[in-house]
Protein backbone atom coordinates (compact mmCIF):
# COMPACT_ATOMS: atom_id res chain seq x y z
CA UNK A 1 0.00 0.00 0.00
CA UNK A 2 2.77 2.41 0.92
CA UNK A 3 4.74 1.49 -2.18
CA UNK A 4 1.79 2.32 -4.39
CA UNK A 5 1.31 5.77 -2.76
CA UNK A 6 5.01 6.55 -3.10
CA UNK A 7 4.96 5.59 -6.73
CA UNK A 8 1.93 7.80 -7.46
CA UNK A 9 3.52 10.69 -5.65
CA UNK A 10 6.73 10.16 -7.56
CA UNK A 11 4.84 10.10 -10.83
CA UNK A 12 2.91 13.28 -9.95
CA UNK A 13 6.05 15.17 -8.96
CA UNK A 14 7.82 14.14 -12.12
CA UNK A 15 4.86 15.13 -14.30
CA UNK A 16 4.52 18.50 -12.53
CA UNK A 17 8.21 19.25 -12.97
CA UNK A 18 8.07 18.21 -16.59
CA UNK A 19 5.03 20.40 -17.29
CA UNK A 20 6.66 23.35 -15.52
CA UNK A 21 9.75 22.95 -17.64
CA UNK A 22 7.58 22.83 -20.75
CA UNK A 23 5.70 25.98 -19.71
CA UNK A 24 8.95 27.84 -19.10
CA UNK A 25 10.19 26.71 -22.46
CA UNK A 26 6.93 27.82 -24.12
CA UNK A 27 7.18 31.27 -22.51
CA UNK A 28 10.66 31.67 -23.89
CA UNK A 29 9.42 30.59 -27.33
CA UNK A 30 6.76 33.33 -27.06
CA UNK A 31 9.50 35.90 -26.49
CA UNK A 32 11.09 35.02 -29.80
CA UNK A 33 8.84 37.71 -31.36
CA UNK A 34 10.91 40.32 -29.54
CA UNK A 35 8.49 41.04 -26.70
CA UNK A 36 8.93 39.74 -23.17
CA UNK A 37 5.37 40.64 -22.12
CA UNK A 38 2.33 38.95 -23.62
CA UNK A 39 -0.04 38.97 -20.64
CA UNK A 40 -0.30 40.96 -17.39
CA UNK A 41 0.99 38.04 -15.34
CA UNK A 42 4.31 38.07 -17.20
CA UNK A 43 5.31 41.31 -15.42
CA UNK A 44 2.42 43.33 -13.89
CA UNK A 45 4.45 46.51 -13.31
CA UNK A 46 6.01 46.61 -16.76
CA UNK A 47 2.69 45.62 -18.33
CA UNK A 48 1.01 48.72 -16.84
CA UNK A 49 3.86 50.86 -18.19
CA UNK A 50 3.50 49.19 -21.57
CA UNK A 51 -0.19 50.09 -21.73
CA UNK A 52 0.59 53.75 -21.02
CA UNK A 53 3.32 53.83 -23.64
CA UNK A 54 1.02 52.26 -26.25
CA UNK A 55 -1.66 54.89 -25.54
CA UNK A 56 0.99 57.58 -26.00
CA UNK A 57 2.13 55.93 -29.22
CA UNK A 58 -1.43 55.85 -30.59
CA UNK A 59 -1.94 59.54 -29.71
CA UNK A 60 1.39 60.40 -31.31
CA UNK A 61 0.41 58.60 -34.53
CA UNK A 62 -2.91 60.48 -34.65
CA UNK A 63 -1.25 63.86 -34.09
CA UNK A 64 1.31 63.11 -36.79
CA UNK A 65 -1.50 62.16 -39.16
CA UNK A 66 -3.26 65.44 -38.27
CA UNK A 67 -0.10 67.40 -38.98
CA UNK A 68 0.39 65.71 -42.34
CA UNK A 69 -3.17 66.61 -43.34
CA UNK A 70 -2.77 70.12 -41.90
CA UNK A 71 0.51 70.63 -43.73
CA UNK A 72 -1.20 69.71 -46.99
CA UNK A 73 -3.97 72.27 -46.30
CA UNK A 74 -1.56 75.02 -45.32
CA UNK A 75 0.89 74.28 -48.11
CA UNK A 76 -1.89 74.71 -50.67
CA UNK A 77 -3.39 77.72 -48.85
CA UNK A 78 -0.02 79.43 -48.62
CA UNK A 79 0.80 78.79 -52.28
CA UNK A 80 -2.58 80.10 -53.45
CA UNK A 81 -2.38 83.15 -51.19
CA UNK A 82 1.06 84.02 -52.49
CA UNK A 83 -0.40 83.92 -55.99
CA UNK A 84 -3.37 86.08 -54.92
CA UNK A 85 -1.15 88.67 -53.24
CA UNK A 86 0.80 88.94 -56.50
CA UNK A 87 -2.49 89.55 -58.32
CA UNK A 88 -3.44 92.14 -55.69
CA UNK A 89 -0.12 93.86 -56.21
CA UNK A 90 -0.78 93.99 -59.95
CA UNK A 91 -4.24 95.48 -59.34
CA UNK A 92 -2.67 98.04 -57.01
CA UNK A 93 -0.29 99.08 -59.79
CA UNK A 94 -3.20 99.28 -62.24
CA UNK A 95 -5.12 101.48 -59.78
CA UNK A 96 -2.20 103.91 -59.72
CA UNK A 97 -2.11 103.88 -63.52
CA UNK A 98 -5.86 104.57 -63.66
CA UNK A 99 -5.45 107.66 -61.46
CA UNK A 100 -3.12 109.35 -63.94
CA UNK A 101 -4.86 112.51 -65.18
CA UNK A 102 -3.22 112.16 -68.59
CA UNK A 103 -5.24 109.01 -69.36
CA UNK A 104 -7.67 109.10 -72.23
CA UNK A 105 -10.93 107.16 -72.24
CA UNK A 106 -9.33 104.44 -74.36
CA UNK A 107 -6.48 104.22 -71.83
CA UNK A 108 -8.99 103.77 -69.01
CA UNK A 109 -10.84 101.11 -70.97
CA UNK A 110 -7.62 99.16 -71.54
CA UNK A 111 -6.67 99.39 -67.85
CA UNK A 112 -10.18 98.29 -66.89
CA UNK A 113 -9.98 95.16 -69.05
CA UNK A 114 -6.68 94.13 -67.50
CA UNK A 115 -7.88 94.92 -63.99
CA UNK A 116 -11.16 93.01 -64.40
CA UNK A 117 -9.29 90.02 -65.84
CA UNK A 118 -7.05 90.06 -62.76
CA UNK A 119 -10.09 90.12 -60.50
CA UNK A 120 -11.64 87.16 -62.30
CA UNK A 121 -8.40 85.24 -61.74
CA UNK A 122 -8.43 86.33 -58.10
CA UNK A 123 -11.96 84.97 -57.57
CA UNK A 124 -11.04 81.72 -59.33
CA UNK A 125 -8.00 81.33 -57.08
CA UNK A 126 -10.14 81.95 -54.00
CA UNK A 127 -12.23 78.94 -55.10
CA UNK A 128 -9.24 76.57 -55.06
CA UNK A 129 -10.01 73.02 -53.96
CA UNK A 130 -8.00 70.35 -52.16
CA UNK A 131 -9.62 67.18 -53.40
CA UNK A 132 -13.31 68.01 -53.30
CA UNK A 133 -12.97 70.53 -50.44
CA UNK A 134 -12.69 74.31 -50.90
CA UNK A 135 -9.80 75.57 -48.80
CA UNK A 136 -11.17 79.11 -48.24
CA UNK A 137 -14.81 78.27 -47.40
CA UNK A 138 -14.43 77.86 -43.63
CA UNK A 139 -16.22 74.71 -42.46
CA UNK A 140 -18.66 74.81 -45.41
CA UNK A 141 -15.82 73.39 -47.46
CA UNK A 142 -17.99 71.37 -49.84
CA UNK A 143 -19.68 74.53 -51.15
CA UNK A 144 -18.03 76.84 -53.69
CA UNK A 145 -17.41 79.96 -51.60
CA UNK A 146 -17.05 82.83 -54.09
CA UNK A 147 -19.41 83.66 -56.95
CA UNK A 148 -19.07 86.60 -59.34
CA UNK A 149 -22.36 87.99 -60.63
CA UNK A 150 -23.08 88.05 -64.33
CA UNK A 151 -24.98 91.34 -64.31
CA UNK A 152 -24.16 94.71 -62.82
CA UNK A 153 -25.99 95.64 -59.62
CA UNK A 154 -26.72 98.99 -58.00
CA UNK A 155 -24.30 99.43 -55.10
CA UNK A 156 -23.73 102.26 -52.67
CA UNK A 157 -20.74 104.45 -53.42
CA UNK A 158 -18.38 104.74 -50.45
CA UNK A 159 -15.88 107.45 -49.72
CA UNK A 160 -12.64 105.72 -48.72
CA UNK A 161 -10.47 107.64 -46.26
CA UNK A 162 -6.73 107.69 -46.71
CA UNK A 163 -4.39 107.57 -43.70
CA UNK A 164 -4.42 111.33 -42.83
CA UNK A 165 -8.21 111.45 -43.22
CA UNK A 166 -8.60 108.36 -41.06
CA UNK A 167 -6.41 109.87 -38.35
CA UNK A 168 -8.52 113.03 -38.31
CA UNK A 169 -12.08 111.73 -38.76
CA UNK A 170 -11.82 108.20 -37.38
CA UNK A 171 -8.73 107.94 -35.17
CA UNK A 172 -10.09 104.78 -33.50
CA UNK A 173 -9.78 102.98 -36.83
CA UNK A 174 -6.24 104.17 -37.53
CA UNK A 175 -3.67 101.43 -37.95
CA UNK A 176 -6.15 98.65 -38.67
CA UNK A 177 -5.74 96.54 -41.77
CA UNK A 178 -8.85 94.41 -41.26
CA UNK A 179 -11.21 96.88 -42.87
CA UNK A 180 -11.24 99.78 -45.25
CA UNK A 181 -12.29 102.98 -43.44
CA UNK A 182 -15.11 104.72 -45.25
CA UNK A 183 -18.05 107.12 -45.22
CA UNK A 184 -21.18 106.98 -47.38
CA UNK A 185 -21.42 109.37 -50.30
CA UNK A 186 -24.58 111.52 -50.44
CA UNK A 187 -25.93 114.00 -52.94
CA UNK A 188 -28.15 117.04 -52.51
CA UNK A 189 -28.91 119.63 -55.16
CA UNK A 190 -25.98 118.50 -57.27
CA UNK A 191 -23.49 118.76 -54.39
CA UNK A 192 -21.62 115.89 -52.75
CA UNK A 193 -21.54 115.17 -49.01
CA UNK A 194 -20.17 112.39 -46.85
CA UNK A 195 -21.99 110.60 -44.01
CA UNK A 196 -20.07 109.19 -41.05
CA UNK A 197 -22.25 106.18 -40.23
CA UNK A 198 -20.92 105.98 -36.67
CA UNK A 199 -21.39 109.57 -35.51
CA UNK A 200 -24.13 110.32 -38.11
CA UNK A 201 -22.31 113.56 -38.94
CA UNK A 202 -22.67 114.86 -42.50
CA UNK A 203 -19.63 116.71 -43.88
CA UNK A 204 -19.09 118.67 -47.05
CA UNK A 205 -16.95 117.08 -49.73
CA UNK A 206 -14.44 119.92 -49.65
CA UNK A 207 -14.01 119.58 -45.88
CA UNK A 208 -13.25 115.85 -45.99
CA UNK A 209 -11.14 116.01 -49.13
CA UNK A 210 -8.84 118.85 -48.15
CA UNK A 211 -10.05 121.63 -45.82
CA UNK A 212 -9.65 119.55 -42.65
CA UNK A 213 -5.89 119.75 -43.17
CA UNK A 214 -6.00 123.42 -42.17
CA UNK A 215 -7.54 122.44 -38.82
CA UNK A 216 -4.78 119.87 -38.39
CA UNK A 217 -2.20 122.57 -39.01
CA UNK A 218 -3.81 124.56 -36.19
CA UNK A 219 -3.05 121.73 -33.77
CA UNK A 220 -6.38 119.87 -33.76
CA UNK A 221 -5.48 116.20 -34.15
CA UNK A 222 -9.01 115.00 -34.87
CA UNK A 223 -12.55 116.18 -35.53
CA UNK A 224 -13.63 115.52 -31.95
CA UNK A 225 -11.06 117.98 -30.58
CA UNK A 226 -12.14 120.63 -33.05
CA UNK A 227 -15.84 120.06 -32.32
CA UNK A 228 -15.24 120.17 -28.55
CA UNK A 229 -13.36 123.45 -28.84
CA UNK A 230 -16.14 124.89 -31.02
CA UNK A 231 -18.94 123.81 -28.66
CA UNK A 232 -17.10 125.16 -25.61
CA UNK A 233 -16.40 128.51 -27.27
CA UNK A 234 -19.98 128.77 -28.51
CA UNK A 235 -21.35 128.13 -25.02
CA UNK A 236 -19.00 130.74 -23.57
CA UNK A 237 -19.69 133.25 -26.34
CA UNK A 238 -16.03 133.34 -27.35
CA UNK A 239 -16.19 131.90 -30.87
CA UNK A 240 -14.12 134.80 -32.18
CA UNK A 241 -11.21 133.54 -30.10
CA UNK A 242 -11.00 130.49 -32.34
CA UNK A 243 -10.13 132.68 -35.29
CA UNK A 244 -11.84 133.49 -38.58
CA UNK A 245 -10.00 130.72 -40.42
CA UNK A 246 -11.15 128.07 -37.95
CA UNK A 247 -14.77 129.23 -38.08
CA UNK A 248 -14.81 129.44 -41.85
CA UNK A 249 -13.37 125.94 -42.27
CA UNK A 250 -15.19 124.19 -39.42
CA UNK A 251 -18.61 125.74 -39.83
CA UNK A 252 -18.55 125.33 -43.61
CA UNK A 253 -17.50 121.73 -43.32
CA UNK A 254 -19.95 120.72 -40.59
CA UNK A 255 -22.90 122.98 -41.35
CA UNK A 256 -24.90 120.01 -42.67
CA UNK A 257 -25.22 118.74 -39.10
CA UNK A 258 -26.45 115.21 -38.43
CA UNK A 259 -29.00 112.72 -39.63
CA UNK A 260 -32.33 113.20 -37.94
CA UNK A 261 -32.72 109.44 -37.56
CA UNK A 262 -30.56 108.60 -34.56
CA UNK A 263 -31.16 104.86 -35.04
CA UNK A 264 -29.78 104.84 -38.58
CA UNK A 265 -28.04 101.64 -39.67
CA UNK A 266 -26.42 100.90 -43.00
CA UNK A 267 -28.30 97.58 -43.00
CA UNK A 268 -31.60 99.48 -43.29
CA UNK A 269 -30.66 100.54 -46.82
CA UNK A 270 -27.91 98.19 -48.04
CA UNK A 271 -27.21 94.47 -47.87
CA UNK A 272 -23.87 93.15 -46.74
CA UNK A 273 -22.41 93.36 -50.27
CA UNK A 274 -23.42 97.02 -50.43
CA UNK A 275 -26.32 96.64 -52.85
CA UNK A 276 -29.21 99.06 -52.34
CA UNK A 277 -32.19 97.28 -50.76
CA UNK A 278 -34.40 100.03 -49.30
CA UNK A 279 -35.18 103.64 -50.11
CA UNK A 280 -32.41 105.78 -51.52
CA UNK A 281 -33.04 108.98 -49.54
CA UNK A 282 -32.44 110.01 -45.94
CA UNK A 283 -33.17 113.18 -43.98
CA UNK A 284 -30.66 115.29 -42.09
CA UNK A 285 -30.46 118.73 -40.51
CA UNK A 286 -29.65 120.15 -43.92
CA UNK A 287 -32.60 118.56 -45.76
CA UNK A 288 -33.07 115.41 -47.83
CA UNK A 289 -30.10 113.56 -49.26
CA UNK A 290 -29.84 110.83 -51.88
CA UNK A 291 -27.39 107.95 -51.65
CA UNK A 292 -24.80 107.98 -54.42
CA UNK A 293 -24.67 104.63 -56.21
CA UNK A 294 -22.66 102.82 -58.85
CA UNK A 295 -23.42 99.96 -61.23
CA UNK A 296 -20.89 97.17 -60.84
CA UNK A 297 -20.43 93.42 -60.69
CA UNK A 298 -20.78 91.79 -57.26
CA UNK A 299 -19.03 88.90 -55.53
CA UNK A 300 -20.96 86.87 -52.94
CA UNK A 301 -19.45 84.54 -50.34
CA UNK A 302 -21.23 81.27 -49.53
CA UNK A 303 -18.77 79.89 -46.98
CA UNK A 304 -18.73 80.59 -43.25
CA UNK A 305 -16.21 82.06 -40.82
CA UNK A 306 -15.61 78.84 -38.83
CA UNK A 307 -12.05 77.62 -39.13
CA UNK A 308 -11.02 73.96 -39.41
CA UNK A 309 -8.79 72.79 -36.55
CA UNK A 310 -6.45 69.81 -36.54
CA UNK A 311 -5.09 69.15 -33.03
CA UNK A 312 -1.35 68.65 -33.07
CA UNK A 313 -0.47 68.25 -29.37
CA UNK A 314 -1.84 66.54 -26.29
CA UNK A 315 -3.73 68.73 -23.84
CA UNK A 316 -6.48 71.33 -24.25
CA UNK A 317 -7.40 72.36 -27.78
CA UNK A 318 -6.19 75.73 -28.98
CA UNK A 319 -8.15 76.93 -32.03
CA UNK A 320 -5.88 79.95 -32.34
CA UNK A 321 -2.90 77.70 -33.15
CA UNK A 322 -4.56 74.55 -34.48
CA UNK A 323 -6.44 76.11 -37.40
CA UNK A 324 -5.27 75.17 -40.88
CA UNK A 325 -7.39 77.19 -43.31
CA UNK A 326 -8.73 80.69 -43.90
CA UNK A 327 -12.09 82.31 -44.61
CA UNK A 328 -13.52 85.14 -46.67
CA UNK A 329 -13.51 87.75 -43.92
CA UNK A 330 -9.96 86.93 -42.90
CA UNK A 331 -8.70 87.33 -46.46
CA UNK A 332 -10.86 90.21 -47.68
CA UNK A 333 -11.75 92.10 -44.49
CA UNK A 334 -14.78 94.35 -44.12
CA UNK A 335 -16.00 97.68 -45.44
CA UNK A 336 -18.67 100.19 -44.48
CA UNK A 337 -21.46 97.84 -45.62
CA UNK A 338 -20.56 94.88 -43.41
CA UNK A 339 -18.38 96.11 -40.54
CA UNK A 340 -19.35 95.91 -36.87
CA UNK A 341 -21.33 99.18 -37.04
CA UNK A 342 -23.30 98.40 -40.18
CA UNK A 343 -25.90 96.05 -38.74
CA UNK A 344 -25.01 93.48 -41.43
CA UNK A 345 -23.07 90.27 -41.02
CA UNK A 346 -19.60 90.18 -42.54
CA UNK A 347 -19.91 89.49 -46.26
CA UNK A 348 -16.61 87.63 -46.59
CA UNK A 349 -15.86 89.45 -49.85
CA UNK A 350 -15.71 93.15 -48.94
CA UNK A 351 -12.36 93.94 -50.56
CA UNK A 352 -13.33 92.07 -53.72
CA UNK A 353 -16.44 94.21 -54.13
CA UNK A 354 -14.43 97.36 -53.41
CA UNK A 355 -11.98 96.34 -56.13
CA UNK A 356 -14.88 95.76 -58.51
CA UNK A 357 -16.02 99.29 -57.68
CA UNK A 358 -12.55 100.45 -58.76
CA UNK A 359 -13.03 98.55 -62.02
CA UNK A 360 -16.30 100.33 -62.74
CA UNK A 361 -14.81 103.72 -61.92
CA UNK A 362 -11.82 102.99 -64.15
CA UNK A 363 -14.07 101.96 -67.01
CA UNK A 364 -16.05 105.18 -66.54
CA UNK A 365 -12.81 107.20 -66.66
CA UNK A 366 -13.39 108.78 -63.23
CA UNK A 367 -9.76 109.68 -62.67
CA UNK A 368 -10.42 112.05 -59.77
CA UNK A 369 -12.31 109.36 -57.84
CA UNK A 370 -9.53 106.87 -58.51
CA UNK A 371 -6.96 109.32 -57.22
CA UNK A 372 -8.92 110.08 -54.06
CA UNK A 373 -10.30 106.59 -53.34
CA UNK A 374 -9.10 103.85 -55.67
CA UNK A 375 -5.44 103.80 -54.72
CA UNK A 376 -6.29 103.59 -51.01
CA UNK A 377 -8.76 100.74 -51.58
CA UNK A 378 -6.25 98.72 -53.61
CA UNK A 379 -3.53 99.30 -51.02
CA UNK A 380 -5.72 98.21 -48.09
CA UNK A 381 -6.97 95.13 -49.98
CA UNK A 382 -3.41 94.07 -50.76
CA UNK A 383 -2.29 94.66 -47.16
CA UNK A 384 -5.20 92.68 -45.71
CA UNK A 385 -4.51 89.63 -47.87
CA UNK A 386 -0.77 89.88 -47.20
CA UNK A 387 -1.39 89.78 -43.44
CA UNK A 388 -3.50 86.63 -43.78
CA UNK A 389 -0.95 85.00 -46.06
CA UNK A 390 1.72 85.72 -43.45
CA UNK A 391 -0.46 84.15 -40.76
CA UNK A 392 -0.91 80.97 -42.77
CA UNK A 393 2.80 80.81 -43.58
CA UNK A 394 3.75 81.26 -39.91
CA UNK A 395 1.23 78.62 -38.85
CA UNK A 396 2.68 76.21 -41.40
CA UNK A 397 6.16 76.67 -39.95
CA UNK A 398 4.75 76.00 -36.47
CA UNK A 399 3.19 72.73 -37.60
CA UNK A 400 6.43 71.67 -39.27
CA UNK A 401 8.29 72.35 -36.03
CA UNK A 402 5.77 70.32 -34.03
CA UNK A 403 5.98 67.49 -36.58
CA UNK A 404 9.73 67.28 -36.01
CA UNK A 405 9.15 67.22 -32.26
CA UNK A 406 6.54 64.44 -32.56
CA UNK A 407 8.91 62.33 -34.64
CA UNK A 408 11.49 62.60 -31.86
CA UNK A 409 8.80 61.81 -29.30
CA UNK A 410 7.77 58.72 -31.32
CA UNK A 411 11.37 57.47 -31.21
CA UNK A 412 11.43 58.00 -27.43
CA UNK A 413 8.14 56.11 -26.98
CA UNK A 414 9.48 53.21 -29.08
CA UNK A 415 12.59 53.13 -26.92
CA UNK A 416 10.47 53.10 -23.74
CA UNK A 417 8.34 50.25 -25.09
CA UNK A 418 11.46 48.26 -25.92
CA UNK A 419 12.87 48.94 -22.47
CA UNK A 420 9.86 47.51 -20.59
CA UNK A 421 8.91 44.73 -23.02
CA UNK A 422 11.87 44.05 -25.25
CA UNK A 423 13.76 40.76 -25.21
CA UNK A 424 17.49 40.25 -24.86
CA UNK A 425 17.90 37.99 -27.87
CA UNK A 426 21.32 36.61 -26.89
CA UNK A 427 20.18 35.79 -23.36
CA UNK A 428 16.92 34.34 -24.71
CA UNK A 429 18.73 32.04 -27.11
CA UNK A 430 21.08 30.80 -24.39
CA UNK A 431 18.30 30.27 -21.88
CA UNK A 432 16.10 28.54 -24.46
CA UNK A 433 18.90 26.14 -25.36
CA UNK A 434 19.37 25.33 -21.67
CA UNK A 435 15.70 24.67 -21.07
CA UNK A 436 15.35 22.64 -24.24
CA UNK A 437 18.28 20.48 -23.26
CA UNK A 438 16.96 19.97 -19.73
CA UNK A 439 13.51 19.17 -21.03
CA UNK A 440 14.81 16.60 -23.49
CA UNK A 441 17.00 15.07 -20.77
CA UNK A 442 14.00 14.86 -18.46
CA UNK A 443 11.99 13.06 -21.11
CA UNK A 444 14.85 10.63 -21.74
CA UNK A 445 15.42 9.98 -18.05
CA UNK A 446 11.75 9.51 -17.38
CA UNK A 447 11.48 6.97 -20.13
CA UNK A 448 14.21 4.89 -18.44
CA UNK A 449 13.25 5.00 -14.79
CA UNK A 450 9.49 5.23 -14.83
CA UNK A 451 7.59 1.93 -15.10
CA UNK A 452 5.26 1.66 -18.00
CA UNK A 453 2.68 -0.08 -15.82
CA UNK A 454 2.15 -1.30 -12.27
CA UNK A 455 2.80 -4.88 -13.40
CA UNK A 456 6.20 -3.92 -14.76
CA UNK A 457 7.04 -2.16 -11.52
CA UNK A 458 6.05 -5.15 -9.37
Amino acid sequence: MGIRMGSAQFMDNYQYALNTAYQNQSKLYEQSDGSSIHRPSDNPMNYSKLLRYKVSSTENEQYRANIQAASSWMHNSDAVMIHMTEIMKTIEVKAVDASNDTNTQSDCEAIYKEMFSNLQELVASANTQLGDRYIFAGQKDLTQPFNLSVEDRLRGLPKTLDTPQTNFFKPDSAGTNEKVVQMLTLEKNGETFYLDTETLNIYSKEFVDSAYKDLSSMGYTNITEAATAYDAAKAAGTLSNLGDTFLRIFEAGTSEGKLTNASFKVADYFDREGCLTGGNTITGDGGTYTFSTILQRIVTYNGDENLISMVKLNGPTDPSSDTVNSTGKRMFGTDIFDDENSGNEASGCAMLNELLCICSKTQAGDIKWMSANGITVADVAHSRLLVEETRIGTRRQLFESVESMLETHADNITEDINTVSGTDIARLATRLMELTTLYNMSLSMGGRILPQSLADYL
